[in-house]
């Protein structure tokens, strides 16, 4: 049965982890590993909101470190929190789904190296993050649990997973726990031999986890008509079961949901940036203006004066769609 539990969460799902984590036993035989979403210029206090007196050992993960039973690792600030046979890891590689740390390399790498033994959890959360590394721990033999999105503050990330994966567990926050502790109840086992020298044979992929040739998109995929919003290179299109995934060759990684999120920021900034431009722009032909009108050569002051009228009114057009709200109150770049 699991004793490898890989939880994401993202908006609405502190609370429910402090829950959980305060619900279990401290002898419990399973290792537990967390990520949330977070900034990644802020330190993270989630160990100590999920400690408790008595309770079970909670940490922030170390690189490296041996995996261990009755222990909750808790991802950090602006690295992925991955799983290999015996240990963890910790890797500033590409953001996914525009998140790092982020909860698909978790499952999916924990899924790859322990595969039955993993029972993967979503909780609340905003887009779809977790959904693609669910249905790949419950490819691999794992158990698959979900928040019941009636019940969580956010139901994106819930549904998205409950769409694309045949979820075992459909739970309140308050019935996870004895969950948990019931499907870890079999002692702590050592890392299972064959599967851990498979995983090890793998070479580095180029997220830094250790991915076979066949999983990587150039081999597998197809190059899309798309460019990444991160880094604006080639992406290639995966499909896995029902879901689509794009990743571009240095590793960045997407969903459809996290793409459109992606395309809608690039769409701001380069609306800012031509406010920005045609503002300088404008000022510049009043200089112009300025300097002929010194000149006394009126007619060219005017043409300048004009052209800078012109360019103010397209800027502040801009600059209204921009600022302008829809009826629900999200700024214009929410329905962009």
């Amino acid at each position: 049965m699991p004793n490898i539990v890989v939880i994401g969460a993202s908006a609405g799902g502190i609370e429910v982890l402090r829950s959980i984590a305060r619900s279990l036993p401290r002898d419990l035989q399973a290792a537990i590993f967390v990520v949330t979403h977070m900034a990644s210029s802020t330190p993270s206090v989630l160990s100590k909101i999920l400690r408790c007196p008595g309770g079970i050992r909670v940490s922030p993960a170390v690189d490296g470190e041996p995996i261990e039973p009755s222990r909750i690792y808790v991802a950090t600030p602006d690295l992925h929190l991955l799983v290999e046979p015996g240990r963890v890891r910790l890797t500033r590689g590409p953001r996914e789904n525009r998140q790092r740390p982020a909860v698909d390399p978790l499952f999916r790498t924990a899924a790859h190296a322990y595969g039955s033994r993993v029972l993967g959890i979503v909780l609340s959360g905003l887009l779809d993050d977790g959904a693609l590394g669910l249905y790949i721990v419950k490819s691999e033999g794992g158990t698959a649990m979900v928040q019941d999105p009636n019940e969580a503050m956010f139901d994106s990330m819930p549904r998205k997973a409950l769409a694309i994966v045949d979820v075992d567990y459909v739970l309140k926050a308050a019935e996870m726990p004895q969950v948990i502790e019931d499907l870890a109840k079999e002692p702590w086992r050592p890392v299972e031999p064959e599967r851990a020298r498979a995983v090890r044979r793998q070479v580095l992929g180029p997220e830094d986890e250790r991915m076979s040739k066949a999983d990587d998109e150039r081999e597998m995929g197809k190059p899309s008509m798309f460019t990444c919003p991160d880094c604006s290179g080639t992406l290639w299109e995966v499909q896995e079961g029902d879901l689509t995934r794009f990743r571009c060759r240095v590793g960045h990684a997407f969903s459809p949901e996290s793409m459109r999120d992606g395309y809608r920021d690039d769409i701001e900034g380069a609306l800012w940036t031509a406010v920005r431009t045609l503002e300088e722009s404008a000022a510049f032909e009043r200089k112009l203006a300025s300097l002929a009108s010194d000149r006394a050569d009126e007619k060219t002051a005017n043409r300048f004066l004009d052209v800078a009228a012109s360019r103010e009114q397209q800027a502040e057009i801009i600059r209204e769609l921009l600022m302008k709200k829809d009826e629900s109150g999200r700024e214009a770049k929410e329905i962009a």
